[in-house]
């Protein structure tokens, strides 16, 4: 037996307790177990840098065979936001005794994964996107060899892919658009690539040949097929959208591109320079730079053409098209172009036209929709929609649309309190929906009740109130498995929180003083992990609701310390050491 089994099965005794107790699933040390894993997906990931391939697989098995594996694979399909939604066999797993003994299910012996159910959603463009929801047992599967597989991933990624990545974003996408096309000398032309039906047309026998995981589990997933108004359909090429694996494979798929025209148009030599080829990736959507437009039409287009090809995709001829830089594009929801003014020329990224049409389009539905909520009401399902789109256009050029959206909001929130109180005058509605603060005379207020029957007054949110910031792009080369890049993640998790957390003073305080560490598990406190926020002195003790009786814990943390009574102590205010420039 190896060292790293024997460790697996007896370094933590927590992370395999049985099932026996009702508090088994409360009585896991994810300290242990998160450490555990890290440990082999680091090794996993050195691995693939060093070539060895053996050594891979090896090290794939030890943790898909993991208790540690296995409980933390349940413990993400039963946090994540299709928790609640079932597969064929209509079954969630809600209870403690259930994420047990579901541990214990995940084995890869035996193991047949049911067909999804198939389900559509809208498109943009009016079309449906079919989407395939899996069994809580197939989705746990996915997920922990899922874990063996994202290191490999990485490693193995295009240096400018961005989608469906650990640490990467939309943000870094456009900054590459940036980078690539901001300067008077870069590249004036752009290839938009669209691949169609991405998911949906991915040969199964390149995914079999190539992706780095083990074959007959990827096979059974591949071929479980889906059902529809009670109809079982087999699936022959694909993979799954709603699978957990699927984007990751998807990104292996599609990786290889950027490495393939950096060959053909090399950076060393003189007709690569004059090229300009670059190529910016978010998942399935991908644009090529160039020099001319012949380039791109006459040598980039047919070599991405021969790369779809092998790997049993094409691009749409309606949505692949070639631009010039002054005539602009949309990508990712921002509108990207030069203007060019005389002698002077300038680049700008803001807000897509098409993205803020269909937001305010969504805003004004919503609200014609609310005409039985309070004020507060309103505003409590408002502002989470308006801070979350304004967040994500805060790092482009987009102050000016910010200001245009408020106006607009304002005159939909105002056509609602008129449809409200259709007997009363203007002046009686101002002064009821808009009383006059210190800092502004027309903001929408209202009263909201909580839980407990306490009221408080709450504000709409302004999307202009979000202060514009350029976004910093993530460092190539940076592998979230790799030990050596650890504090660059720490330090760059710390910028992406605070912005998540703007406006909420007193969680940001929070996560700051515990230094961003939940203070039972000692891992990272996220927006992917979540969290909840958790009275030192219970509320049904007498507690207060001050932050200073409040730590942050994971939502599994938090259900473990309420199930087995556990004290938590206030941690002390993390001080960091900067190291002088």
């Amino acid at each position: 037996m190896t060292t790293e089994t024997t460790e697996a099965r007896t370094s933590d005794p927590s992370v395999g307790a049985t099932t026996d107790s009702p508090t088994a699933w409360h009585q896991i040390n994810w300290r242990h177990a998160e450490r555990n894993v890290r440990r082999l997906q680091a090794r996993i990931a050195q691995a693939t840098l060093e070539g060895k391939w053996g050594k891979v697989k090896a090290l794939q098995h030890l943790l898909t065979h993991s208790l540690s594996g296995k409980a933390l694979a349940v413990r993400r399909v039963t946090e994540n936001t299709g928790k609640r939604t079932p597969g064929v066999d209509g079954q969630t797993w809600k209870t403690p005794e259930q994420k047990a003994e579901a541990i214990h299910t995940l084995r890869q012996r035996g193991y047949h994964p049911q067909p999804s159910r198939r389900v559509y959603i809208a498109k943009s463009n009016g079309k449906q996107r079919p989407l395939g929801i899996l069994t809580m047992h197939d989705r746990a599967m996915q997920a922990l060899y899922l874990l063996a597989l994202d290191p490999v991933a990485e490693v193995t990624a295009d240096p400018n892919s961005y989608g469906f990545r650990k640490a990467r974003s939309t943000a870094d996408a456009l900054e590459a658009c940036f980078i690539a096309l901001c300067q008077p000398n870069r590249a004036q032309w752009i290839l938009e690539g669209d691949i169609r039906s991405c998911f949906d047309q991915i040969s199964h026998t390149w995914l079999l040949a190539h992706i780095p995981v083990d074959k007959s589990m990827l096979r059974k997933w591949l071929k479980a097929g889906y059902l529809e108004n009670y109809q079982f359909h087999a699936t022959e090429e694909g993979t799954p959208q709603g699978g957990l694996i699927s984007p990751v494979a998807a990104n292996i798929t599609l990786d290889g591109l950027e490495r393939l025209l950096a060959s053909r148009f090399s950076k060393t030599s003189r007709a690569g320079k004059r090229a300009k080829v670059n190529l910016v990736r978010y998942a399935d959507d991908f644009l090529v730079t160039g020099s001319s437009k012949e380039l791109l039409e006459q040598e980039v287009k047919p070599l991405v053409e021969q790369f779809m090809r092998e790997r049993g995709l094409v691009l749409s001829p309606e949505k692949t098209v070639i631009t010039h830089i002054e005539q602009g594009f949309d990508f990712l929801g921002q509108t990207v172009r030069k203007y060019q003014k005389g002698k002077r020329a300038k680049f700008f990224i803001t807000p897509s036209k098409k993205n803020v049409k269909t937001f305010l389009a969504k805003i004004r539905n919503h609200i014609k929709e609310s005409r039985d909520l309070t004020a507060g009401e309103l505003i409590a399902e408002l502002n989470p929609q308006i801070r979350g789109w304004a967040l994500y256009h805060h790092h482009v050029v987009s102050g000016a649309i910010f200001h245009a959206v408020d106006h607009e909001i304002f005159k939909a929130i105002w056509s609602w309190a008129q449809r409200r109180h259709r007997n009363k005058t203007r002046w009686w509605i101002k002064e009821k929906y808009f009383p006059d603060t210190d800092s502004n005379r027309w903001v929408f207020t209202g009263v909201l009740k909580n839980e407990e029957g306490q009221t408080k007054v709450v504000r709409l949110f302004a999307a202009s109130s979000v202060r514009i910031e350029r976004h910093t792009k993530i460092r190539a080369e940076a592998n979230p498995y790799d030990p050596a890049w650890e504090p660059y993640f720490e330090k760059r998790l710390d910028v992406h929180m605070a912005d998540a957390l703007k406006g909420k003073r007193w969680l940001l305080h929070l996560w700051k003083e515990q230094g961003g560490l939940c203070p039972i598990c000692q891992q990272r406190i996220t927006k992917i992990t979540g969290w909840h926020s958790h009275h030192v002195l219970w509320r049904s003790k007498g507690g207060s609701d001050r932050a200073e009786n409040r730590v942050l814990l994971h939502p599994t943390c938090h259900h473990q310390v309420h199930s087995q009574g556990l004290h938590v102590e206030k941690p002390r205010p993390v001080i960091r050491a900067e190291r002088k420039a």
